[in-house]
C-alpha cells in the first residue's frame, strides 16, 4: 500500500511563514538587483550613446570641412567637373594621411540612377571601396544639406561609423556625396571597460547598502526579540506582566498581551469559583440521599449504592476540573527542590519505623510550570506509593536538561509486572486489592502529567523496584 505523500504547499503558503527580517532582506536583495542591472545598462547604454554623438560630431565637422570646400567659386569647371581630383584635403591632419588609421573622407559622383560614377578620397582609405551603403546614399540624396550615419564595415576588421551629406553643385545634374568616417572600434570597447567597471562599482555600493540595511533590520527588530523573552517570563512565572518601554508600533501588541494575561487569571479564578460552588451544591442533595438509604430493604442498597457512585464521580470531575483550570493558569512556576524535601521529610517521619529512608537528588534549581497543589499531589502520590512497598530505601532524582524536566521515583520493594503497570494507572483501580505488595491507583498522576502537557510512565528501578517517572517538555 502506496504512501500518501503530504500536500506540497505554494509558495505563497509558504511566503507567509516567512520571518519578517527575511521578508525585508529578500525584497531588498530583489529590488536591488532589479534596479542594479537596471541601473548598469541605463548608464551602459547612455555612455556609449554619448560617445557615438562624439563621433558624430566630429564626423558632421569632417563634412563641413568637405562642403566649405567643394563650394568655392573655382572648385568646378564649367561643366560640373571638379578642377583638381588630385586636390589632397585635410593635408595637415595626420589621421587623414595614415594608411588605414581609422579616419576617412571621400568624395563621391552620382550617376542619374544614383550610382557611385567616381570618387576621389583620404590617403588613408589607400585603396578600399568607399566605406558607404547605396541606402546611406538615398537618405542623402533625399536630404540634401543634412547628415545621414550608419554603420559600415571598415578597412582590417574596423567597424566604422560612417557620415554621408549630399550637397547640390550648379552645372552638375546630380549631386555630390561626401563621405566620412571613423573606426568606433575604440568607443565601444571604451564603453564596454565603463560598463564593466560601472557594475563592480555599483555591485560594491549595493554591497555595503545591502549590509547596512541588514544590520538596520536586526536592530530594528530587537524590540520583538525583547517582548519575545518577556512573553517567555511571563509564561514561566518569572514576570506578571509585559514591562518596560517599547516603541509605539509595538506598544499596542503589549497593552493587548496585559490584558489577555489579566483575562486569563479572572478565566481561572471563575472556573475555580464555580467549581467549588458545584462543589457545596451537589454535597447537600447527596448526603440526604444518602441518609434517606439507611434502611435495608434493596431499594435503599441501590439507592445508597448509586449515591456514593455519584459522590464519587462528581469529587473526580470536580477535582479533575480543578486541575485543568490551574495546568490552564499562565505565569504560575513552582521550585521542585523545597517541595520535594518537604515531602521527603514527612514521609521519613510517617515511615520510620519501617525503617524506610527517602532521598532527594539531582538539580537544585529546576522549575515546574505550574501550582504547587498540583506538583505536590504528582510527587506525594508517588512517592507515598514508594514508601508503601519499598523495603527500606526510596530514591528521588532530579534532572533538568534545559529542554525537558525529570522527576524519578525508585524503590527497592517488588516492583510490578508489565501488565501489572497498565492497570495501575487506570482510574479506579487500586493494586493493593489484586496484588501484594503494590501500591495505589496512579491514574490522577496521569492526569495531572497529561494536562500539564507531560507524560507518565513507569519501569524497572535499579534498586530492584518500581521506577515511577514524570517527564515535562521545556517549550
Amino acid at each position: 500500500m502506496s504512501e500518501v505523500s503530504a500536500p506540497k504547499r505554494s509558495l505563497i503558503d509558504r511566503w507567509s511563514s516567512v520571518s519578517l527580517a527575511r521578508r525585508v532582506m529578500i525584497a531588498a536583495l530583489v529590488w536591488g538587483l532589479l534596479v542594479l542591472i537596471g541601473g548598469a545598462v541605463a548608464l551602459s547604454a547612455i555612455y556609449r550613446a554619448q560617445t557615438l554623438s562624439l563621433i558624430e560630431d566630429d564626423l558632421e565637422q569632417t563634412l563641413v570641412t568637405l562642403s566649405r570646400e567643394l563650394t568655392r567659386e573655382d572648385a568646378f569647371l564649367a561643366d560640373g567637373r571638379v578642377t583638381d581630383t588630385n586636390r589632397n584635403f585635410f593635408s595637415n591632419d595626420s589621421r587623414f594621411q595614415t594608411q588605414y588609421s581609422g579616419h576617412y573622407w571621400a568624395v563621391v559622383g552620382l550617376t542619374p540612377d544614383g550610382e557611385i560614377a567616381g570618387d576621389f578620397r583620404s590617403r588613408s582609405l589607400w585603396d578600399e571601396a568607399v566605406p558607404v551603403t547605396p541606402e546611406l546614399i538615398a537618405r542623402a540624396v533625399e536630404l540634401p544639406g543634412v547628415a545621414q550615419y550608419a554603420n559600415y564595415p571598415g578597412p582590417l576588421e574596423q567597424v566604422s561609423r560612417v557620415g554621408a551629406m549630399a550637397i547640390i553643385v550648379e552645372n552638375r545634374s546630380t549631386p555630390l556625396v561626401l563621405i566620412a568616417a571613423a573606426d568606433r572600434t575604440p568607443n565601444d570597447a571604451a564603453a564596454t571597460r565603463f560598463r564593466d567597471m560601472l557594475l563592480v562599482t555599483m555591485i560594491a555600493l549595493f554591497g555595503g547598502v545591502f549590509a547596512a540595511m541588514v544590520v538596520a533590520v536586526r536592530y530594528s527588530l530587537n524590540p520583538l526579540r525583547r517582548l519575545e523573552t518577556d512573553v517567555a517570563k511571563v509564561r514561566e512565572g518569572e514576570a506578571v506582566k509585559l514591562a518596560g518601554d517599547y516603541p509605539a508600533e509595538v506598544r499596542p501588541l503589549t497593552e493587548e498581551l496585559n490584558k489577555l494575561i489579566e483575562h486569563n487569571r479572572e478565566v481561572v479564578e471563575r472556573a475555580r469559583t464555580h467549581v467549588g460552588n458545584l462543589a457545596h451544591a451537589l454535597k447537600t442533595p447527596l448526603a440526604v440521599l444518602r441518609n434517606e438509604a439507611k434502611g435495608g430493604s434493596q431499594l435503599d442498597d441501590v439507592v445508597r449504592r448509586q449515591a456514593e457512585a455519584m459522590q464519587t464521580n462528581v469529587e473526580h470531575y470536580l477535582k479533575r476540573a480543578r486541575m485543568a483550570a490551574r495546568a490552564e493558569a499562565i505565569g504560575v512556576r513552582t521550585d521542585i527542590r523545597p517541595v520535594l524535601d518537604g515531602l521527603a521529610r514527612m514521609l521519613n517521619r510517617l515511615f520510620d519505623a519501617r525503617g524506610i529512608e527517602v532521598t532527594v537528588t539531582g538539580a537544585d534549581a529546576a522549575i515546574f510550570r505550574g501550582e504547587q497543589q498540583d506538583f505536590e499531589e504528582m510527587a506525594g502520590n508517588l512517592m507515598e506509593n514508594a514508601c508503601k512497598w519499598a523495603a527500606s530505601e526510596v530514591l528521588v532524582t532530579i534532572r533538568d536538561s534545559g529542554r525537558e524536566l525529570v522527576i524519578t521515583v525508585e524503590d527497592d520493594g517488588p516492583g510490578l509486572t508489565p501488565e501489572q503497570r497498565a492497570g495501575a494507572m487506570k482510574r479506579g483501580v487500586r493494586l493493593d486489592e489484586t496484588t501484594p505488595g503494590t501500591g495505589l491507583g496512579l491514574s490522577i498522576v496521569t492526569e495531572l502529567a497529561e494536562l500539564h502537557k507531560g507524560s507518565f510512565e513507569l519501569g524497572d528501578a535499579a534498586l530492584g523496584g518500581l521506577k515511577a517517572t514524570l517527564r515535562f517538555p521545556r517549550p
